[in-house]
C-alpha cells in the first residue's frame, strides 16, 4: 500500500497531491463528498439517529443538505398549527405550560419546538421526511417547519478541503511576537471537536490551551480542534483558548443540538466563538436553530460575534451559519494570495484569509486516507505536525487577528471585528475581494 513519508514541509511537492478542486477535477470531488457524507450518516446511525440525504440517500455525491428523519424543527409559537396541518392533535398547552402528547419531542433550545412525523398519511401510505416538509409549506408557508439538519465539518460541503499530510518545523503562518498585539486578556471559544491534551502539553504555542477531550467518535477529524486552536494561537499567543467537543459524531452535530451547545459556550463569557463548521440548507435559507440563537442570546450579549467558516464547496453558498448577516464570514486564499479554489465565495463572505496549507500541531501515529485522492494510502505523524486547508483553518486565523487587535484597542470583539473587516477591505484583491494577513491586527 502506498505511503507518504513524514519529512514532507508545506509547500513541498507532495501538497499539490491531495488538490480535488479545478478543471477536470469533478469525479474526485464527487467521489469526496459521496465518501464523507455516506460517512457522517452512519456515525450518526451508530449513535440511533437515522439522517436522509436530499435529494436522494442513494446518492451521497449529490448532496444538497443532510437532516434528521421523521422530525421537523418549527417555533414554539408555530407548534399548534404544525401539529393541524400534520393532522395529529395540538401537543403543547401555552395556558398551562405543559406538554399535552407523547408524540412531542422535548425542546431542544427555548423557543424552539421538535414535532415528530407521522408514519403515514391520512389515506395510510407510506411517506418519508421530504414529503411532509413539502406538505407543511403549502398548508403554512414557506420556513415554519423546517428540516433539524446536520451541521459538519466534512468536506462535502463544509471543511476541511484535505485531510492532513505530515509536516515539520514550526507552524505557518508564524507565531506573533509582538506583545502589543498578542491577545491577551481575550476569551476564545473553539466550538469543534474537542482538544487533545497530549498534543497541547507538546508544544510551547498550545500552552493554557484548555477544553473537552476530544472523543473517538470523531473518527478520522481526530486532531481538528486541536489544529484550530493552534492557529487562533499563532495570531494572539496569549489569549485563552477554550475547545468545546460539540462536533463529535464524526464531525458533525444536529442543527437543534447546536443551538443548545452555542448557548452554553456562552455562560462562560467568551469575546469571540470561533467556529469551522456549517451546512447548506434546505432552500437556501438561514438555520432556523440558530436564527433563534442569535434572536433569544447572541444579540443580548454585547460585544461577542461569531467567527464561522465559509465552506468548501467551490461555489456561491450560502453555507450557514457564516451567511448570517451578524456572523463574520470567512473564506480561504491559497498561499500565493489568490481565492482557493475549494473556497466559498459571494456577497455573504465577509473577508478571505489565508486557508490553504497552514501548518500546526497534529497527533502522532499513523493515518490511513479515506478520501480521494490519496485514499487508500497510509502514511505516519513522527513529529507531530500537519500541513491542513480549508476554510476551517482561515477562520480561526481571522478569530486569532480579532483577539489580537483587542488587546491594544480597547474594542469589544464585534468592534474588533468591523475594525479588520474595514481594513479588509481596504486591502481587497481583484478577483478576491476583501483580505486580512498576520500583521494587520497591528495599531500601525
Amino acid at each position: 500500500m502506498a505511503t507518504h513519508d513524514d519529512d514532507s514541509e508545506a509547500g513541498s511537492e507532495s501538497v499539490p497531491s491531495t488538490r480535488w478542486w479545478g478543471e477536470g477535477q469533478e469525479g474526485v470531488a464527487a467521489g469526496r463528498r459521496g465518501d464523507q457524507v455516506r460517512a457522517l450518516v452512519d456515525a450518526f446511525a451508530a449513535q440511533g439517529i437515522p439522517i436522509g440525504v436530499f435529494p436522494s440517500d442513494d446518492r451521497p455525491q449529490d448532496m444538497e443538505y443532510m437532516y434528521r428523519k421523521q422530525v421537523v424543527l418549527t417555533r414554539d409559537v408555530d407548534a399548534e398549527r404544525v401539529h393541524l396541518a400534520l393532522g395529529l392533535e395540538p401537543t403543547w398547552d401555552k395556558r398551562v405550560g405543559r406538554d399535552l402528547s407523547r408524540d412531542r419531542l422535548p425542546a431542544s433550545v427555548s423557543g424552539l419546538t421538535l414535532v415528530s412525523l407521522p408514519l403515514q398519511d391520512e389515506q395510510g401510505a407510506g411517506q418519508d421526511t421530504p414529503y411532509w416538509f413539502d406538505r407543511l409549506d403549502r398548508a403554512l408557508g414557506v420556513g415554519v417547519a423546517v428540516p433539524d439538519h446536520v451541521v459538519h465539518i466534512t468536506p462535502g460541503g463544509a471543511c476541511p478541503a484535505t485531510e492532513p499530510l505530515p509536516s515539520a518545523g514550526m507552524p505557518q503562518p508564524g507565531i506573533n511576537p509582538d506583545p502589543v498585539t498578542d491577545g491577551r486578556q481575550v476569551k476564545v471559544v473553539v466550538v469543534d471537536t474537542g482538544v487533545l491534551p497530549d498534543v497541547v502539553a507538546e508544544h510551547a504555542w498550545l500552552t493554557g490551551v484548555t477544553g473537552q477531550a476530544e472523543p473517538l467518535s470523531v473518527g478520522h477529524y481526530r486532531g481538528h480542534g486541536t489544529f484550530v486552536a493552534g492557529v487562533v494561537r499563532t495570531m494572539a499567543p496569549a489569549t485563552t483558548v477554550d475547545v468545546k467537543a460539540i462536533l463529535v459524531i464524526g464531525g458533525g452535530i444536529l442543527e437543534s443540538d447546536l443551538a443548545v451547545a452555542l448557548q452554553h459556550a456562552l455562560s462562560g463569557t467568551p469575546d469571540i466563538i470561533s467556529m469551522s463548521a456549517g451546512t447548506t440548507t434546505r432552500g437556501g435559507m438561514a438555520l432556523l436553530a440558530l436564527e433563534n440563537f442569535w434572536l433569544q442570546h447572541l444579540s443580548k450579549l454585547k460585544g461577542t460575534v461569531l467567527v464561522a467558516a465559509a465552506g468548501n464547496d467551490g461555489n456561491r453558498g450560502p453555507f450557514w451559519p457564516a451567511a448570517f448577516p451578524w456572523s463574520v464570514s470567512v473564506g480561504a486564499l491559497d498561499v500565493d494570495g489568490a481565492r482557493a479554489g475549494y473556497s466559498n465565495h459571494g456577497s455573504w463572505v465577509d473577508v478571505y484569509a489565508r486557508g490553504s496549507d497552514l501548518v500546526n500541531a497534529y497527533p502522532r501515529g499513523p493515518y490511513q486516507y479515506q478520501e480521494p485522492p490519496l485514499a487508500p494510502s497510509e502514511t505516519s505523524f513522527v513529529v507531530g505536525m500537519a500541513s491542513w486547508s480549508g476554510t476551517s483553518f482561515s477562520t480561526p486565523l481571522v478569530s486569532g487577528l480579532i483577539a489580537a487587535r483587542m488587546t491594544w484597542s480597547g474594542e469589544s470583539a464585534r468592534e474588533a471585528a468591523s475594525a479588520l473587516l474595514r481594513s479588509g477591505r481596504e486591502n481587497a484583491r481583484l478577483g478576491v475581494g476583501a483580505v486580512l494577513e498576520p500583521g494587520d491586527a497591528s495599531p500601525a
